[in-house]
Formats: structure tokens, sequence, C-alpha cells
């Protein structure tokens, strides 16, 4: 084996390692690309199935209801505590 050969495969070696470190960073990155990607349409989703304004203003409606409700019970039964005897 001459000076020439080993020079030549030392050079091998060392493209064949730099390609193979550069395949596996550009594999992460397809791969956190691919997996950002899942994660988007996974929270498209999540707010395709939001509720919708009508639902929204519905719950708010309900929610003024229970408040309501709540002052006229809570006035009755302050209301029973303080009768005479």
């Amino acid at each position: 084996m001459s000076a020439d050969t080993a020079v030549t495969i030392a050079w091998m070696l060392i493209f064949i390692a730099l390609g193979l470190m550069i395949g596996m960073a550009l594999g992460d990155e397809v791969r956190r690309r691919k997996n950002a990607e899942e994660q988007v349409e996974d929270l498209r989703d999540q707010l395709k199935r939001a509720p919708a304004p009508l639902q929204e203003r519905q719950l708010s409606e309900m929610r003024s209801v229970l408040n309501d409700a709540h002052k006229h019970i809570l006035a009755v039964s302050k209301g029973l505590e303080k009768q005479p005897r």
C-alpha cells in the first residue's frame, strides 16, 4: 500500500464521517419539523372543537342566571336567619 493510497483512503473516511454527521443533523431537523407540524395540526383540531361564539354567549347567559339565583337564595337565607322570635 503506497502513501497515495493511504491518503486517499483517509480522505474517503473523512468525507464519509462528514456525510454521516450532516445526514444525522438533517434527519433530526426533518424529524423536528414533522413533529412540529403534527402538533400544529393537533392544535388546529382543538381549536375547531372549541366552543363557538354562540355557545360562549349561552354560557355567559347561564352564568348570569346562576349568579342572580345565588343572590336571591342568599338574600332569602339571610332573611330567614334574621327573623324576630
